[in-house]
């Protein structure tokens, strides 16, 4: 008898999933056995692409796509109901939304509307997933909660401050998460990447600062989606339920 695939109908919400590593974490779910949906704010093309991709060759439909502004309760709710009609209950929430101001202005000359539009997805995005998430995904085994972070944090990097402000707020929220969710045995957890070669990372950067960037690893490049999506996949799996309230820093050792 073929062993299962460890996601094996699990039901997967990946936010931000049209592009970039949410992209490759909605693939490698799927590969792993999962039924995912595929969140996005803007681009149908690019998220049906996605769909697509996972649905190709099966005789039954494993993945689907949904329009959601996780900024807004109302609409995390029908990203939810959406899910649970396509698939029923959902056991894994991974939410990769993000924005990043490509200008990267220093503090002094960050805008209150550019502070309060990185906040709303980044940090209240995140916190209504993961309420809507702490509600609705399966209790007693497999519920997992996956919040997306940045090793910037850490980094403290000039220009990022509304970024990582909003990121670090994530971290501290999910780690509270995780201990309020006692007894459940749904996991939640950050994954905070290092650089990696995006559309977002490379957004306003010149062909120098990012090899200087990449030079700034120890393993002397930029991050690939694929080397953040496995990860992922092991925190939704049952043999990473032992790892809880923690943030897992996949950087290849970036400051």
């Amino acid at each position: 008898m073929a062993e299962k695939s460890s996601l094996e109908d699990r039901v997967a919400i990946v936010t931000g999933a049209s592009r970039g590593i949410g992209r490759e974490i909605a693939l490698h779910l799927a590969r792993k056995g999962a039924k995912v949906v595929i969140n996005y704010a803007g681009n149908a093309e690019k998220a049906e692409e996605v769909a697509s991709t996972i649905n190709k060759g099966t005789d039954t439909v494993r993945a689907v796509t949904c329009k959601a502004d996780i900024s807004k309760a109302i609409e995390v709710r029908k990203l939810f109901d959406a899910a649970e009609e396509a698939f029923g209950a959902v056991h894994i929430l991974v939410n990769c939304a993000g924005v990043l101001d490509p200008k990267y202005p220093p503090l002094v000359d960050t805008s209150e509307e550019a502070w309060d539009s990185t906040f709303n997805v980044n940090c209240k995005g995140a916190f209504l997933c993961s309420r809507e998430a702490a509600n609705r995904v399966v209790k007693g085994g497999g519920g997992r909660i996956t919040n997306l972070s940045s090793s910037v944090v850490g980094s403290v990097r000039v220009g990022y401050g509304p970024y990582a402000a909003s990121k670090a707020a994530v971290e501290t929220m999910t780690k509270i998460l995780a201990r309020e969710l006692r007894g459940t045995k749904i996991t939640a957890n950050c994954v905070a990447p290092g650089p990696v070669a995006t559309e977002m990372f490379f957004a306003g950067k010149s062909d120098a600062l990012v090899e200087r960037i990449a030079k700034e690893v120890p393993l002397e490049r930029l991050g690939e989606v694929s080397d953040v999506a496995p990860v992922v996949a092991f925190l939704a799996s049952d043999e990473g339920e032992w790892v809880n309230a923690q943030v897992v820093r996949v950087n290849g050792g970036a400051p």
